[in-house]
């Protein structure tokens, strides 16, 4: 059987090339074969089509049910003839956290124009530039932020993190995400998230000179929908609208390399074959795929500005309940319909550090600047909020309900203060002006009773 040239994906009529099974956190199983999930038991003495039963846990054994993670991986070859003897590897634009680099830039609120493409061929892994980085990676308390550009398939390279998730959020150009456990099809305005040491490799669809976007590194604990509370069972990320993909393998002896990343740093292993060779799996611990535009927003009906946490689609918590090790939250498309009300989102200043990116559009509370693959950095208790026009703008509208529309934001919030690499310092797209946004705000205070300015 020769299966070198495609992954074995099931086809879904009428949606996708790709199928994928739908809900968050769902206990999953599937096949790419007839008969080689076992069923009634985890680890028979053998496997249907000589495969190999194979654990892989996403949090310790003795785990609560509600946290325990594991998936069961029926594969060509067990994951440890995927390594061989590991060599020292570097992608030096991959930062890890605590990252206190030295570099001239001081304490202050930044904002970036989109990173610059590179200039020879390079593939995902090495497209990776680190923005940001707040925590610890040793201690698994924190995050990264990247943003990534490359115009090459990952073809005999693959890869794995062991120091977290990868939330990866696309700004230009549609990618294919082979992981051990089956294929994603993730574009601009959905999100795929890779679980922490699961292998895999990216690759480019469609045509464009170059694929950008935006990567979340969860040092953490991973990421789980957020308790709604008073909102009830229904609205923002619906756990029906997670997709996670159908068993798919790679049935390939040629020469590969397996890339690791590893308490901060990176180690590569030659290898005679691809490690994705999972031929049917079960279990709770997958990577999954979610469309942006599915989120169901909420917001206020009559007067005032909610907190931006009613946004949320995604929150890793950290060991204080309602404090996030990091929260991934969008500004989509919405209806405004406040009255007496500044709409864009208020001036504060905030415990939480925030790293911010724009898919597509323009962001409400920045009227020019902020551009579609661009990044903003607001640390904790450093003030922000909308530019002298923005602020213009929305004092003076006329209060009649308002379509927000062409546009989606995101937003890497995290508890830990989030700190700069030196290449994010040093990048020729960093906006030496963004702080002259606010020169405009200007007095207007006038003492005299009943007046308003």
């Amino acid at each position: 059987m020769d299966t070198t040239d495609a992954p074995r994906p099931r086809p879904q009529a009428g949606t996708s090339e790709l199928a994928y099974m739908p809900g968050f956190g769902n206990d999953f199983e599937t096949e790419a074969l007839p008969g080689a999930l076992p069923q009634g038991q985890n680890s028979p003495q053998k496997c249907n089509y000589g495969l190999y039963a194979e654990q892989l846990s996403g949090s310790p054994f003795t785990a609560p049910r509600g946290t325990n993670e594991r998936s069961w991986l029926y594969r060509i070859r067990p994951s440890v003839r995927h390594t061989q003897r590991f060599a020292n590897a570097g992608y030096p634009f991959w930062k890890s956290a605590p990252c206190l680099e030295d570099h001239s830039l001081t304490l202050g609120q930044l904002r970036w124009d989109p990173i610059p493409a590179p200039s020879d061929r390079s593939d995902f892994l090495a497209g990776i530039r680190t923005m940001t980085a707040a925590g610890d990676v040793m201690t698994q308390v924190g995050m990264a932020a990247h943003a990534y550009v490359f115009n090459e398939d990952m073809i005999d390279d693959y890869f794995f993190n062991a120091d977290g998730e990868l939330l990866i959020v696309p700004q230009l150009g549609k990618i294919s995400i082979f992981t051990e456990m089956g294929v994603m099809e993730v574009g601009p305005a959905e999100i795929g998230l890779i679980p922490r040491g699961m292998m895999f490799k990216v690759s480019r669809l469609g045509e464009g000179p170059e694929w950008r976007g935006y990567i979340c590194e969860n040092y953490g604990a991973k990421f789980t929908m957020p308790d709604r509370g008073p909102i009830g069972a229904n609205c923002l990320a619906n756990a029906r609208d997670f997709k996670t993909p159908v068993a798919a393998f790679e049935d390939k002896e040629t020469p590969c390399r397996v890339h690791v990343k590893w308490c901060g740093r990176f180690y590569v292993t030659e290898i005679g074959h691809s490690p994705l060779d999972v031929v049917a799996w079960h279990g709770n611990y997958t990577p999954f795929k979610y469309d942006l535009r599915t989120f169901s927003p909420v917001g206020a009906i009559l007067f005032d500005h909610p907190d931006p946490s009613i946004f949320t689609v995604l929150t890793a918590p950290s060991g204080e309940e309602g404090t996030a090790n990091v929260d991934f939250v969008i500004f989509p498309p919405r209806w405004l319909v406040a009255e007496h009300t500044f709409r864009p989102p208020w001036y504060h200043r905030n415990i939480m550090s925030e790293f911010m990116g724009l898919i597509h559009g323009q962001y409400d509370a920045k009227e020019k600047g902020f551009v579609p693959g661009g990044m903003s950095l607001h640390n904790m208790m450093l003030p922000h909020g909308p530019d002298a026009s923005g602020f213009d703008k929305a004092s003076n509208a006329e209060l009649k309900p308002v379509k927000l529309d062409h546009t989606i934001a995101f937003m890497f919030e995290t508890r830990f203060p989030q700190q700069p690499t030196k290449y994010a310092a040093e990048l020729e797209t960093l906006q030496d002006d963004y702080i002259d946004c606010w020169e405009g705000l200007e007095r207007r205070f006038d003492g005299t009773p009943g007046i308003k300015p």
